[in-house]
């Protein structure tokens, strides 16, 4: 009986802890929806960083396995990407205002291509991909004639309602898990009970 006990608090203490940290991501998620601007900038400092730190990496891991046939492409990959997380970390605004024309051209191209399949092909989900393509449509625009003020605001948002789901997500996955363990526990306890009271032990051994 101390086994299956001991295995149900350890896994109630880690989904607790999803649960917590899903808090915590949806803490951040809100705060960052409220201050879109600082929720930018701390999107692009960490992907700089990101950048640096994985071309850091690459780049040892490359030196480590040089006399490769692949060893100089590594070489430029982990330089490039070197290059390009020093100068997300040193221009956050600029690297902000270029991913955000850029995400307004893929909003604007992904709604126009939906709208035109949608009409050429006709079939069965047209009705809602006509809806996703105008959506797609109208937002990039939104963000084009907003920019480059809309950069302040619009990876920001994506960045903080990412933060918020994956957080929404942890919270759910944490007491749906809490729930699994309590209900495989009281399960447990009734089929001893029943043994105890008809003399057997949890094994179904007579006593």
């Amino acid at each position: 009986m101390n086994e299956p006990t001991t295995e149900g608090r350890r896994l109630n203490r880690s989904f607790g802890r999803l649960v917590l940290l899903g808090a915590l991501l949806v803490i951040a998620g809100v705060l960052g929806l409220v201050y879109t601007g600082v929720a930018t900038l701390t999107s692009m400092l960490l992907f700089g960083w990101l950048l640096l730190v994985g071309g850091l990496v690459g780049l040892l891991h490359t030196i480590e396995s040089r006399g490769t046939n692949y060893f100089w492409l590594g070489v430029v990959v982990a330089a490039l990407n070197i290059a390009a997380g020093v100068v997300v970390i040193k221009h956050p605004e600029g690297t902000a205002e270029a991913l955000t024309m850029f995400a307004a051209l893929l909003f604007l191209t992904g709604g126009v291509f939906r709208l035109v399949g949608s009409v050429v092909v006709r079939g069965p989900q047209m009705g809602w991909t006509l809806l996703q393509g105008a959506f797609g449509l109208l937002l990039g625009l939104l963000v084009l004639f907003d920019w480059p003020h809309s950069s302040l605001y619009v990876l920001g948002c994506f960045f903080s309602l990412a933060l918020l789901f994956d957080g929404l997500g942890l919270v759910a996955l944490g007491i749906g898990g809490r729930r699994v363990v309590g209900m495989v526990s009281g399960r447990r306890d009734e089929a001893t009970l029943s043994g105890g009271r008809w003399g057997k032990s949890p094994e179904g051994k007579p006593k």
